[in-house]
């Protein structure tokens, strides 16, 4: 008779395959409550921060108590050692590597200082020590006005919640620098009390609300790239708006398209300066990246302005914005290569490949444009009067708008390269009718010589060239700095502030 097997005629390695089973079973699970442990206690640590900001809360370092890794990584805009094919984050004097740039703008400030400029960190140590700002010759009317600091420091919507926003843009540029302290950060583009991303510049919202746009419809997708868009952009001062404020204000209403600003400003007759060689009424763009990066793929495929210039990165088990922003080539691995497989090589090489033969077009169109000016200057020479020369300057101010429009913002030719490129074919084409039209007045002034192209070669022969004399203007600007720093060292003590007076 048989006896009665536990096993039921199972064989013995099976039971130990079951027991190891259970066992790696049981030490997994005892892994995830232990990451669910952890990561229930980082959650406690990041969202319920120990330092309790204010409203306006301008300095970075508070912010940075309650949200390290962030502010952290943002404190990596101080290098400045990355350099690309045509730009980086490093001190590049763009006169000096282009030339021609001083008689385009002669007349204005660009002509004197134009620097490439480098990260946040840098946005208030660099516009105090360019030549464009502060001095007898900053400007007709003196000193910058004030508005120039509308895009430098979180202490700016401070202060036009101090002051109110049409009262900040009636002073002027040094007249609250000892205010101006800490430079672009959290409270630029996050409210402190949810972390939301919010806007803390009017123009963008005034710009959107003359279209029928409330803020707050968009997205938190769209609001990635608009943060960006409070000061990457287009603008002018309007001084009609308010008296004695140079109002900072967008060209939007009709469109972002080259054509669309150029007709807006055209309508109500605005120019950034009379060009002091052709005498055409000029538009300096700014910088144009949200207008251009709106015309491009990557927007048109959803894709935001911090998904490439501030992506997500993990750290510690958490997940957060890499707030070092810089080019997306200085980090392929993070930007270009969560959605594209190709090796890092091919993609930066993708990049050069456009920006080369955008800026091929860009360098042609630039040298018609700055033989505009001097055969104009020419015509004025010989005698032309303004009925027979208003055609010409407007064609002028037309063709480097779009040179401008397509050189300002410097990822241009990579964020929308189809439009980039027509935009400058037709300022090519309105660059030689301008020229057409010179030739034919010069015909009937009985000038049927060549007009000879100047000796700018080099940054300082196109200045004297223009008639710059740069040893003065630079001995302005330093007495100019001496003896404004000791006044705002003394406002700054006067104001007693807890951020003013950091700073000195």
């Amino acid at each position: 008779m048989e006896t009665n097997n536990t096993n039921s005629g199972r064989k013995p390695w099976i039971n130990w395959l079951l027991f190891s089973v259970t066992v790696v079973v049981v030490f997994l699970l005892g892994l995830l409550a232990s990451s669910i442990t952890d990561r229930k206690a980082e959650e406690e640590h990041v969202y319920k921060p120990t330092v309790e900001l204010s409203k306006w809360e301008p300095r970075n370092e508070v912010w940075g108590e309650n949200f390290p890794r962030q502010f952290q990584s943002y404190y990596q805009t101080k290098d400045t050692s990355f350099k690309s094919k045509y730009n980086g984050n490093a001190m590049i004097d763009m006169l000096e590597v282009d030339p021609r740039l001083v008689v385009l703008w002669a007349g204005y400030g660009f002509s004197k200082d134009y620097n490439q400029g480098r990260g946040h960190f840098y946005a208030i140590d660099d516009v105090i020590n360019s030549l464009r700002t502060g001095g007898p010759t900053s400007g007709e009317d003196g000193p910058m006005p004030s508005t120039c600091w509308t895009c430098k420091s979180p202490d700016v919507p401070r202060l036009m919640e101090e002051k109110g926003v049409t009262e900040f843009y009636k002073g002027k540029w040094s007249s609250i620098g000892h205010e101006i302290v800490n430079p672009i950060g959290c409270a630029d583009c996050h409210d402190p009390e949810s972390m939301n991303l919010r806007i803390s510049r009017p123009a963008l919202v005034e710009a959107y609300q003359r279209q029928g746009k409330d803020m707050k419809s968009f997205t938190q997708q769209e609001m990635r790239s608009l943060v960006c868009a409070q000061c990457h952009v287009e603008y002018y001062f309007d001084k009609t708006k308010a008296e004695g404020a140079a109002y900072l204000t967008f060209p939007w209403d009709k469109g972002f398209s080259v054509e669309a600003m150029e007709q807006y400003y055209d309508e109500i007759e605005f120019s950034d300066w009379t060009h002091a060689l052709s005498k055409a009424p000029m538009l300096k763009a700014q910088h144009t990246d949200y207008e251009v990066f709106n015309m491009g793929i990557h927007a048109e495929r959803g894709v935001s302005c911090a998904d490439c210039h501030m992506p997500y990165k993990t750290e510690g088990g958490q997940k957060f914005t890499d707030h070092h922003m810089r080019s997306p080539l200085d980090n392929v691995a993070n930007s270009c290569q969560v959605c594209h497989r190709e090796e890092t090589e091919k993609l930066v090489k993708n990049v050069y490949d456009r920006q080369d033969k955008i800026i091929q077009n860009r360098d042609a169109l630039e040298m018609l444009v700055v033989r505009a000016h001097v055969e104009a200057k020419k015509a004025w020479d010989l005698g032309a009067t303004e009925p027979e020369m208003k055609a010409i300057l407007q064609d002028i101010r037309h063709a480097q708008w779009r040179w401008d429009y397509a050189a300002a913002g410097h990822g241009n030719s990579f964020h929308a390269p189809v439009e980039i490129g027509r935009v400058i074919g037709t300022g090519i084409e309105i660059a030689q009718e301008a020229r057409l039209k010179l030739a034919r007045l010069f015909a009937k002034k009985g000038f049927m010589e060549e007009v000879p192209y100047p000796d700018i070669a080099t940054k300082d022969k196109a200045q004297v060239f223009i008639g710059l004399d740069m040893k003065k203007l630079q001995a302005e600007k330093d007495a100019f700095v001496q003896n404004l720093y000791p006044t705002w060292i003394k406002q700054a003590k006067e104001r007693e502030s807890k951020w003013v007076v950091k700073r000195f």
